[in-house]
């Protein structure tokens, strides 16, 4: 089979990106170019993988499920290049970490630094999103290894469970319920509640709990933890959210507690990794590590 990885590239940018245009552009290469690399790989498989979607393209349903292997095979030849000159040139070796919001925040960086105590030779880097953006980074092969509160089902991405992550529901300090024992549930049905935006691991979880209890109350989006954080304590309504984003504020009074009759989710903090193709050193030592008792001192501290 005589496919190419600037073929490969290029169907990638056109799926992703929904025009020719905006893949050369990507990809610094003219639109002739993307168009020729595109058709040569439809020929070389014999199927069609774009097909216009109103004003742009979209992959079709054979694009979609090739969409992963060239992503996989683009990835791992980068992958592969990194070892192999990390093993020419020792002590260049790298762990890119992805973390969605709420461990970008509050976790990730106590992990890096405690980390990168014990392994100074290695170059470290992280970025931080929201769930969606985190898992196609790690899809990608962007990334090496995420920090996350909930595991996709997807056998392509390995996951393990490294701490514990208290979600609390929290209101304005001066909150009659926050007095309470107990809130039953459906007290709450009439609370306004504050989410994160679409692509949002918290939100997810607030949706599913909401449907789960037959509630369907007015949800006011906001684009941080900060953001509901204030808007919590403002008064403007209730926030299913982690601990560790609310952690100073209940402490110091500046919200309330609403301890819900029959509980609340119960979450874990993952280290996830994709599952196609080797384990990078790297990428091993930061999973043993997180699991350590170096780590949870580090997180305790």
């Amino acid at each position: 089979m005589a496919v190419t990885l600037t073929q490969l590239a290029a169907f990638l940018a056109v799926a992703r990106r929904g025009s020719v245009t905006a893949a050369a552009e990507a990809l610094v290469v003219t639109q002739p170019s993307v168009s020729a690399a595109v058709s040569a790989l439809e020929r070389e498989l014999g199927v069609q993988l774009t097909e216009r979607a109103g004003r742009t393209l979209a992959p079709t349903a054979a694009g979609r499920a090739y969409m992963p292997y060239a992503a996989d095979v683009i990835g791992l030849l980068e992958r592969g290049r990194r070892a192999a000159r990390e093993a020419a040139e020792p002590g260049r070796g790298t762990l890119r970490v992805s973390a969605v919001t709420t461990a970008g925040e509050h976790l990730a960086p106590v992990l890096l630094q405690a980390f990168r105590e014990q392994y100074p030779g290695l170059k470290l880097s992280l970025d931080v999103g929201n769930r969606e953006t985190v898992f196609g980074r790690l899809a990608d092969h962007v990334v090496d290894v995420a920090i996350t509160g909930r595991v996709p089902d997807d056998a392509g991405l390995h996951g393990e469970p490294f701490a514990d992550n208290e979600i609390v529901l929290v209101t304005t300090a001066s909150d009659a319920l926050a007095r309470r024992r107990w809130v039953a549930v459906e007290e709450l049905g009439a609370r306004p509640w504050l989410v994160r935006e679409p692509g949002s691991g918290t939100r997810a979880m607030c949706e599913e709990y909401l449907a789960g209890h037959g509630l369907a109350p007015e949800l006011l989006t906001l684009g941080s933890n900060g953001a509901i954080r204030q808007a919590a304590r403002a008064g403007l309504g209730v926030a299913l959210i982690s601990r560790v984003a609310v952690g100073l504020e209940l402490e110091h009074g500046l919200l309330g507690l609403i301890r819900v009759r029959g509980g609340l989710p119960r979450r874990s903090w993952y280290v996830v990794r994709s599952a196609v193709g080797p384990v990078p050193d790297a990428v091993d030592l930061f999973t043993r590590f997180v699991r350590s008792q170096a780590a949870r001192r580090a997180l305790e501290s």
